[in-house]
């Protein structure tokens, strides 16, 4: 049985499907969420789902030692990043080389980088007026969004598109593909 870590930041749809996308496998499982901010909203979605919690703060997740030391207790074998709004510390990515996977709601290396996540990366789409987005999934490196790719999906912009419309597509991408992702690489 592998076992998975969630960090979340935010709402965490993302972390609920693939929750649920593994709640009944005999392969995969989610041990734990960890999230930096106490009043997201997927600490109290994870305790519905009855997934153990860990709440650390910032400075506890820049240094690393306490991610490491969590991840070691229980057991992690791989850590998604399912909407976690920090930086993952070398540390971190050290010790769990190729084992931390990541979503960015764009075609990277485009709209990737610091400060490039959520609304922002739809507005910064829509502003250059490009034809698709998409969402890419990667393994964590050093460097914000510039770890290797392990797969994209795509979807086209309609030149009447809005930020809501694009940013359901993109949603759309996210829950049909990310615990599928997550399960080929675990299980190949």
């Amino acid at each position: 049985m592998k076992k998975l870590a969630i960090f979340a930041s935010g709402t965490g749809t993302n972390a609920v499907n693939i929750i649920k996308h593994f709640e009944n496998s005999d392969q995969i499982k989610t041990a734990f969420i960890l999230s930096n901010r106490d009043s997201a909203p997927i600490v109290e979605k994870a305790r519905n789902l009855g997934v153990a919690i860990e709440i650390v703060n910032n400075n506890d997740v820049a240094n690393g030692d306490k991610l490491i030391e969590l991840c070691q207790k229980y057991e992690i074998d791989y850590i998604i990043l399912a909407g976690f709004l920090r930086k993952i510390p070398t540390k971190l990515i050290d010790k769990y080389p190729q084992q931390i996977i990541n979503i960015h709601p764009s075609l990277l290396p485009k709209y990737g980088g610091p400060g490039m996540y959520g609304a922002y990366v739809h507005k910064a789409v829509l502003a250059n007026k490009e034809k698709e987005s998409g969402i890419t999934i990667h393994f964590v490196n050093a460097d914000f969004d510039k770890g290797e790719i392990i797969d994209q999906f795509r979807c086209a912009i309609s030149e009447d598109e809005t930020l809501e419309s694009l940013q359901m597509k993109i949603h759309n991408l996210e829950q049909v593909n990310f615990p599928k992702v997550i399960e080929k690489i675990i299980t190949k």
